[in-house]
């Protein structure tokens, strides 16, 4: 299977569905498909031969969900650029990816220019959004002219369908590729999440370059729904939408959920008929977040874990999983589930020799929808990929049942006088706190320990506590040597887009002149 097979299925079963609603327009599956063979029949056109890199920046649009598939027809792999990053972030990202073409939209177009001479393999750049600027093309005049029938060019199940780079929470972004078959496999074993159904409406509010968005708006396309587009995440119109437009599902990370739970006063009043499921991932949540959402939205939940490098997802905390927990096991809600249908998971020590269950290793995941590699790095993608495994890099428990608990990083372990201290433990002692809005917890060089436990805290607005009390919240809960050492207060965890705290940053000023072991 290839990842616009099911696309075109669609348009021809159901032509007159709605594929897209963005910014108050319907597109049709038959007008999506036309659109996607032009711009394919473009890209074509232009002399990119199969497996070319075409970068694409741009904040969630129809055209940027539909821009997948038509790469796909034509060969040509998509690398999406995260729009949050900095010109020099762009650079290097286009420049490692040899990418030859690059679009962009709105204001991003002005974002990219400083850096645009910087750009080696780039031949050519195209404004989606009319308007003359010097050195871009007209994106629509490179599509209109071209036909609305599929180009012929033949495209198989192994070639590479798009180019997604790391998040880059340790280092460097790496770029992963993801081949056709890689995709359409999580797409069919997402079937064990929902039953979603055609015409039904899914929220994509989530960055459209992040595995977590594409991954789904494949699976509603697959299933015949409905993506309800939205370019940014404002809390207030995610709540609005989710609880007037006909929404029957969404994908949200974490902080997402917290941020509407928290910051729409109004949320806890409304009514969210049609909304039938949720699901999350993507980062660690909070158990009363999640337990708040539950109560709040009225729907059914459910988790993914995965990365980039496994198209997006390797475990899944189904729905039945988190009505068993609310019943009877709360300590589910703590777990990111079990293997997906064609997926092994093993919980390994450092000489890659399963742990008994129970006890804390190293995610490994086999499955179809691993990556092929890092992109031109060999020696990385044998490493992450060695045996066939996916190294992770998560440390986690897996019980009798099979279910997986995330410990944390690997790279964010703490070891405090020869015990090794996993931070997650410590910050769901501190969320559970009345004045925690947000909990980070690290590593800081200790003379004696070698590494102390800190905390860094956001306090809930209007909210105070001090760092004695923090202390004490966690010598009830926790052995002496996981409790924090000290407390500092800010405004705001630093994050990347996919909610993960860039604990690498915070780190940092305490580490300088000094080496860590790891991370």
């Amino acid at each position: 299977m290839r990842l616009h097979d099911y696309f075109d299925w669609h348009a021809r079963e159901q032509p007159d569905a709605p594929f897209a609603l963005f910014a108050g327009t319907t597109i049709s599956y038959a007008n999506a498909q036309a659109r996607a063979n032009q711009i394919a029949n473009a890209l074509v056109a232009e002399g990119l031969a199969p497996g070319a890199r075409v970068a694409f920046l741009a904040k969630n649009c129809a055209e940027f969900a539909i821009f997948y598939f038509a790469a796909a027809k034509a060969g040509v792999v998509p690398v999406p650029l995260n729009y949050r990053l900095a010109p020099p972030e762009w650079s290097y990202i286009v420049n490692d990816a040899g990418a030859e073409l690059l679009f962009a939209r709105g204001a991003l177009v002005d974002a990219i220019e400083p850096v645009r001479g910087e750009l080696k393999t780039v031949r050519r750049c195209l404004a989606l959004e009319s308007g003359a600027r010097p050195g871009w093309d007209d994106y629509e005049a490179f599509v209109a002219r071209q036909p609305a029938t599929a180009p012929t060019r033949e495209i198989d199940d192994v070639a590479d369908v798009y180019q997604m780079y790391t998040s880059g929470t340790t280092g460097r972004p790496k770029g992963a590729v993801i081949q056709h078959r890689a995709v359409t496999a999580n797409v069919a074993q997402l079937s064990s999440i929902a039953d979603f159904r055609a015409g039904e409406r899914y929220l994509i509010v989530a960055p459209l370059y992040h595995a977590a968005a594409s991954i789904a708006s494949f699976w509603i396309v697959q299933q015949g729904g409905a993506l309800y587009i939205q370019e940014d995440f404002v809390p207030a119109e995610v709540v609005r939408a989710l609880s007037e437009d006909q929404i029957a599902g969404a994908t949200l990370v974490p902080a997402m959920i917290q941020a509407c739970l928290v910051g729409v006063p109004e949320v806890a009043k409304r009514k969210f008929d049609a909304l039938r499921f949720m699901i999350y991932g993507a980062s660690p949540i909070a158990v009363g977040t999640l337990r708040g959402a539950i109560d709040v939205f009225g729907c059914e939940f459910a988790q993914g874990f995965g990365m980039t490098e496994t198209t997006a997802v390797a475990t899944i905390l189904s729905a039945a999983d988190h009505r068993r927990a609310l019943a009877e096991k709360p300590e589910l809600l703590l777990s990111c589930g079990r293997a997906i249908p064609g997926t092994q998971i093993r919980i390994v020590d450092e000489r890659e020799s399963e742990v008994p269950r129970g006890t804390i290793g190293e995610i490994l995941v086999r499955g179809p929808q691993l990556m092929r590699g890092y992109w031109n790095l060999p020696e990385a993608s044998a490493e992450a990929l060695r045996g066939g495994w996916m190294h992770t890099g998560d440390a986690a428990i897996m019980d009798d049942e099979g279910f997986v608990y995330i410990q944390d990083r690997v790279k964010d372990m703490i070891v405090s006088g020869g015990e090794n201290v996993y931070p997650r433990e410590i910050e769901d002692v501190l969320f559970q706190h009345p004045a925690v809005a947000d909990a980070a917890v690290i590593g800081v060089p200790d003379t004696q320990f070698g590494e102390a436990v800190k905390a860094v805290v956001v306090l809930r607005a209007g909210a105070s506590a001090t760092e004695a009390e923090l202390v004490d919240h966690c010598r009830a809960k926790l052995a002496g040597y996981k409790r924090p050492r000290s407390v500092d207060f800010i405004a705001e965890l630093p994050r990347n887009p996919s909610g993960k705290v860039l604990k690498r940053e915070l780190r940092e000023p305490y580490w300088k002149g000094h080496s860590r072991r790891v991370g």
